[in-house]
């Protein structure tokens, strides 16, 4: 896709994932701004080898071992050499359709096909997978998501089922509209969760963010089709029922922790299935080592039985977030319109042969 191919790099120059102690951290003070507020501005990723939900078949064991995190981290390591390696001058063009990584290829692995490695349109060096284990105080964790067993607690019986989006055109019309795409096609904001709360590695790259504090806001910068969060600190949530991108956020500040509650999250920005009465709380906590902590509870009387949530920590970047320039929407987006379109004369031309 074209917008991979003009991102910033920041992603790719992300800190060592490592943690200091529990200890370490309660003697830990926050640095602070000149208005007093605690300084969590920089660059962060969240880019990471821990998913957010965890695998069944881990339970509810919340840490991995010593070999499980060798293991998952040594892959990468393999990835990168294999990623690295000089391409064949003789292989010759690729096979209509695509061709599949080898079976004993590193990236013979369901996100690297679904990124291009069917079609050969993406070297390792574009992605940012992330390349250790996230820790949290210090422990390698299974998941993101912190309930008992890593995973979304159970919905309600009456909760209300969750909607397919009507696409424009009626079902199947993917390429009728261009409101049918994805936000991401769209150069809206990013597929995944990059953006809205609660706020998620997309497992790909450009997993990076710049936060920076005013007296009387907080700003984070998504490199992810460059969305940007404004968050007017110790407001009030907006009354008149509309639903802007990654919701209505305010914020406001307890010790050390800036604290952010977002309500009116809209439809096609659902997390976990819930939207209509959906609040997310985060909380971004500075911590020693040159990391941002971040913890978010999410709630829904009419989905849940009651709050749950997840927390991760940011590592700093050793770089910058560049610019994000997103083409889909000016290049990939007419060219599936139109490729529809001339299937749909084509079929229309012999369909009246046919007669």
């Amino acid at each position: 896709m074209n917008r991979h191919l003009a991102v910033g790099f920041a992603g790719l120059l992300m800190a060592s994932a490592g943690a200091v102690s529990v200890q370490a951290q309660t003697a830990y003070k926050a640095p602070r701004l000149s208005f007093g507020a605690p300084d969590i501005g920089g660059y962060w990723t969240n880019a990471s080898l821990t998913p957010e939900l965890r695998p069944t078949a881990m339970g509810e064991r919340r840490v991995l071992t010593p070999a499980e995190v060798a293991q998952m981290e040594g892959e990468v390591v393999k990835e990168i050499e294999e990623g690295n390696r000089s391409t064949d001058p003789n292989k010759g063009t690729f096979k209509v359709g695509g061709e599949l990584p080898a079976a004993d290829s590193a990236f013979n692995k369901p996100q690297y096909i679904a990124a291009g490695g069917a079609t050969g349109g993406y070297d390792r060096g574009w992605l940012d997978t992330g390349d250790h284990v996230m820790r949290v105080n210090g422990e390698p964790r299974t998941s993101i998501i912190t309930t008992p067993n890593g995973r979304p607690p159970a919905r309600k019986s009456t909760a209300p089922a969750i909607r397919r989006p009507v696409l424009p055109g009626g079902a199947g019309a993917a390429a009728a509209n261009p409101e049918a795409r994805s936000l991401g096609d769209r150069c809206i904001a990013s597929f995944g969760r990059n953006g809205p709360p609660p706020m998620m590695a997309n497992g790909f790259y450009n997993n990076s963010y710049q936060i920076v504090q005013a007296k009387d806001h907080v700003v984070i910068n998504v490199e992810m089709v460059h969305d940007t969060r404004v968050i007017p600190l110790n407001a009030k949530h907006r009354t008149d029922g509309v639903r802007p991108w990654f919701g209505d956020s305010i914020g406001w500040y307890e010790g050390d922790t800036l604290v952010v509650e977002t309500t009116n999250i809209p439809e096609n920005q659902a997390y976990q299935g819930a939207w209509q009465k959906l609040k997310v709380t985060e909380r971004f906590t500075r911590r020693p080592g040159n990391r941002l902590h971040y913890a978010y509870t999410v709630e829904d009387a009419d989905v849940w039985d009651a709050p749950w949530g997840g927390e991760y920590e940011f590592a700093a970047l050793n770089g910058m977030v560049q610019e994000y320039a997103c083409h889909e929407g000016n290049y990939a987006l007419e060219g599936i319109l139109a490729g529809a379109r001339e299937e749909e004369r084509v079929a229309a031309a012999a369909a009246g042969a046919g007669r």
